[in-house]
C-alpha cells in the first residue's frame, strides 16, 4: 500500500519530523504560497502573471536541470519579488535515491540557482515528494539549509482531481502561517488555471495576505 499524503499535513507527521518546516509560526493572516518543480517555460509565465494581478508574493522550488533551461524564467521569478530554493537537480526521490549521490544532486541544483542568488542568502530545500531519508536531512541541515515541507497539498498534480477538488482541499484547510504546495509542472496546469485564481481572491477575500518565505541568515 502506498502512502498518500492527506491535503493537511497531521500533527503526528510534524512531531515525528522536528527541524522541518511545516509552516510558520504567526498569529497575522499570512499564507505562504510555493509552487514547485518549475521553472516550465509558458505555465511558469502563466503564474507569474495570475501572481502579480492578485499582488502575491510567493517561492518557487526549483529543479536545477530546469534552471538550466531556462534562467530567464528565473530572473523573472526573482524581479517580481518572489524567492526561490532548492528541489533537487533531477527531481530525485530521495527514498530511492544513496545519500551520497542525492546530496551530490542538491549542490548541483544550489549551483544552478547560486548564479541568481547572492552568497549570504540563506538556502532553502524542499525534498521532492517530500521523501528524504534521516541520513539525507541531517546532511543537508549540516549544509545550512532550511528543509521546508508544507502545512497544505493542493494535489493539483493529480489529474483525476478537477479545479473544484483542488479548492476544497486548499481554502478550508488554510490557517495563518500555512504553508501551501502548488506546481508549476504540465501534471498541475489543467486544474490550476482555474483553482490558483479562485484560491487568492477566496483567501484574500478572507483577509489573508501572500507572502514569500524568507529565513535568517545562520550566523557562523
Amino acid at each position: 500500500m502506498r502512502f498518500s499524503f492527506p491535503a493537511r499535513t497531521p500533527g503526528f507527521l510534524r512531531k515525528l519530523l522536528p527541524g522541518m518546516h511545516f509552516s510558520i509560526e504567526t498569529i497575522e493572516p499570512i499564507v505562504y504560497l510555493t509552487f514547485d518543480d518549475g521553472p516550465v517555460n509558458l505555465h511558469c509565465q502563466w503564474i507569474l502573471e495570475c501572481l502579480r494581478q492578485h499582488n502575491a508574493k510567493a517561492s518557487f522550488f526549483l529543479v536545477g536541470d530546469n534552471v538550466l533551461k531556462h534562467p530567464e524564467l528565473v530572473r523573472s521569478i526573482l524581479e517580481d519579488g518572489h524567492t526561490i530554493g532548492n528541489h533537487t537537480q533531477n527531481h530525485l526521490n530521495g527514498f530511492q535515491t544513496p545519500t551520497p549521490d542525492y546530496l551530490k544532486n542538491v549542490e548541483r541544483c544550489q549551483e544552478a540557482l547560486s548564479a541568481f542568488l547572492p552568497e549570504d542568502m540563506p538556502k532553502m530545500f524542499r525534498p521532492p515528494y517530500g521523501k528524504l531519508l534521516p541520513a539525507q536531512f541531517k546532511a543537508i541541515k549540516r549544509l545550512g539549509y532550511e528543509i521546508v515541507m508544507w502545512d497544505v497539498l493542493s494535489k493539483d498534480y493529480d489529474q483525476s482531481l478537477e479545479a473544484e477538488d483542488v479548492c476544497n482541499n486548499v481554502i478550508p484547510n488554510t490557517n495563518p502561517g500555512s504553508i501551501l504546495v502548488f506546481h508549476d509542472n504540465l501534471k498541475a496546469e489543467k486544474s490550476l488555471k482555474d483553482a490558483l485564481p479562485k484560491i487568492l481572491s477566496e483567501l484574500a477575500a478572507k483577509g489573508y495576505r501572500f507572502e514569500a518565505l524568507k529565513f535568517p541568515e545562520r550566523k557562523s
